[in-house]
């Protein structure tokens, strides 16, 4: 399995092509799981583990890994599958990097690894209810047996276990820019809804309107409507916020489609994404996001919306 996580410069490749790669695992249930394995920095047998003393009751323990003490969640509990419902006896640990962050996830056997579309990618259905932990479905056939395979919101979890602040800080903020933000509408792109809320939570604190759209593909479908009415869409929105991945179409794709729109070309675009790494900067560039923000910093996100508020008023 080390050999197939070293692949770092391939799977690089696929980002900006509308293509991923999953890691599929399993928790001790008939069901399969996957995490995406961009965001994934190895994987290893499940070494021994000090208990920390008043943790998070999903925290297993806590491991040295390349001289680094890292948290490991145990993910069957963090997702609410039961350790009475089958004999499950834990064998791996995915060691993840979500939101400049590195964690572990104790997890059972270890599948495979698939490249896929992100078209091929679905939102969970909605019958699945808002506290699921799923932000997407796909299916994975093999031979002549397709079986489903549940993508889980590692956000979400994190967000029960980690403690998010959207308080925003004085000196950060600039009153005279504050005053022309009350009213605004931005457009927020985001699988998870974890994500949506803090941006929300953050930026409404400011009077700002939030629209909010699950998927790439949900948003430009949205933008080209409002284009056929003939509205302007640097009028209706000062900026759109987009997750680098989401079902059905990515915000690389997503910014791509707009920047080749003669309507909204000019739209301001701000990746915001829980990967990491320089390779974004470059596909910022490759298809032409004017900003790309780490997840999750509440400060960060209001400079990139003071900042974009200062050039609107710079060319009234």
């Amino acid at each position: 399995m080390s050999n197939l996580m070293s692949t770092v410069d391939q799977r690089t490749q696929l980002v900006g092509e509308n293509r991923l790669e999953l890691l599929m695992f399993k928790l001790g249930t008939r069901h399969t799981f996957a995490l995406n394995v961009f965001k994934v920095r190895e994987v290893i047998t499940v070494p021994s583990m000090n208990r920390m003393p008043g943790s998070h009751g999903f925290i297993e323990g806590i491991i040295n890994s390349r001289g680094k003490s890292i948290p490991v969640i145990d993910l069957r509990a963090a997702i609410s599958i039961s350790h009475n419902s089958e004999n499950y006896t834990p064998e791996n640990v995915i060691i993840t990097e979500y939101n400049r962050s590195v964690q572990g996830f104790l997890i059972g056997q270890i599948m495979k690894i698939v490249n896929t579309s992100w078209s091929s990618i679905q939102p969970p259905p909605k019958s699945a209810g808002k506290n699921n932990y799923l932000t997407a479905i796909t299916q994975h056939k093999e031979q002549d047996k397709t079986e489903l395979v549940e993508i889980i919101d590692v956000e979400k979890v994190l967000s029960e276990i980690v403690d998010y602040d959207t308080s925003i800080s004085e000196e950060v903020l600039d009153q005279d820019i504050a005053l022309h933000l009350s009213g605004q509408k931005i457009l927020v792109v985001d699988d998870s809804s974890t994500a949506r809320w803090q941006i929300r939570e953050t930026l409404s604190q400011l009077g700002v309107e939030i629209v909010e759209k699950s998927n790439g593909l949900s948003a430009l479908r949205y933008l080209q409507s409002l284009a056929d009415e003939g509205k302007n869409i640097n009028n209706e929105f000062l900026m759109m916020f987009t997750d680098a991945e989401m079902p059905e179409m990515d915000g690389y794709s997503l910014t791509a489609e707009v920047r080749n729109d003669k309507r909204m070309s000019n739209f301001y675009i701000a990746l915001n994404t829980s990967l990491s790494g320089s390779f974004n900067e470059a596909m910022v560039e490759k298809v032409g996001c004017n900003r790309f923000i780490s997840k999750f910093q509440p400060d960060l996100l209001v400079e990139v919306l003071q900042e974009r508020m200062r050039q609107v008023l710079s060319e009234q």
